[in-house]
C-alpha cells in the first residue's frame, strides 16, 4: 500500500466486449496499471513529491517518477471514459457543438483523431484537450506524456501502446482506434470540459 491505489473500474471486466476483451482488461488494468501504481509508490518516499497530486507530479517530475505518474494519470482518464458498446455513439450538447465548431463535423474529428493515433510513432497516447482559449485540440503524446504538461485540459484519450490492443487486434492499431468510438461515455467526457 502507498499513497496511490489502483483505480476500480466503473464497469465489469466483460462490459466492453467485443471492443476490448475481458482478457485485455485483465492484463491492461490488472497488470500494467497496477505495475505503474506499485512502482510510483515505491519511488515516492524521499522524493519531495509525496504530497503532490498526480497532475502536479506529472508537471514537475522527471525520470521514473514522471513515467509512472504519467501512466497512472493517463490510464485513469482512459479507463474512466468507457461504457458498454453502443451503435451510433456520439457526443451531444455543448461538446458536440464545440467539435463541429473546431473540426467541421464529428466525422471529421473522428478521422483526424484516428489518424493522429495511427501515425504516432512507437508508444503513446492521442488526446482531445481544451486549450487556454477554450478551443479543442488533438495532440499526440509519446510514452507517458500528458497534455497537462502543455497547459491543456485533457478530455478524451486513446491508448496506442501495444498492450492496449494487441491481444484483440494484433498489429491492426487503426481497427482498434475505429472500434473505440462505440464505448466512449460522452457524459464523462462532457463533465471533464
Amino acid at each position: 500500500m502507498g499513497k496511490f491505489e489502483l483505480m476500480a473500474l466503473p464497469y465489469a471486466m466483460e462490459a466492453l466486449e467485443p471492443v476490448i476483451s475481458r482478457q485485455t482488461l485483465e492484463f491492461h488494468h490488472g497488470k500494467h496499471l497496477a505495475g505503474y501504481v506499485n512502482n510510483l509508490n515505491g519511488l515516492l518516499p524521499g522524493s519531495g513529491f509525496e504530497e503532490m497530486t498526480l497532475e502536479e507530479i506529472v508537471c514537475k517530475a522527471q525520470g521514473g517518477i514522471l513515467n509512472n505518474a504519467g501512466q497512472i494519470l493517463n490510464h485513469e482518464l482512459y479507463f474512466g471514459q468507457f461504457t458498454a458498446p453502443k451503435d451510433g455513439n456520439a457526443p451531444t450538447g455543448k461538446l458536440a457543438e464545440a467539435i463541429v465548431r473546431d473540426f467541421g463535423s464529428f466525422e471529421a474529428f473522428k478521422e483526424a483523431f484516428q489518424k493522429a493515433g495511427a501515425t504516432l510513432f512507437g508508444s503513446g497516447w492521442v488526446w482531445l484537450s481544451v486549450d487556454q482559449n477554450g478551443g479543442l485540440v488533438i495532440t499526440q503524446e509519446a510514452n507517458a506524456a500528458n497534455p497537462v504538461q502543455k497547459g491543456l485540459k485533457p478530455l478524451l484519450t486513446f491508448d496506442v501502446w501495444e498492450h492496449a490492443y494487441y491481444l484483440d487486434y494484433q498489429n491492426r492499431r487503426p481497427d482498434h482506434l475505429a472500434a473505440l468510438w462505440q464505448i466512449i461515455n460522452w457524459e464523462v467526457i462532457e463533465q471533464r470540459t
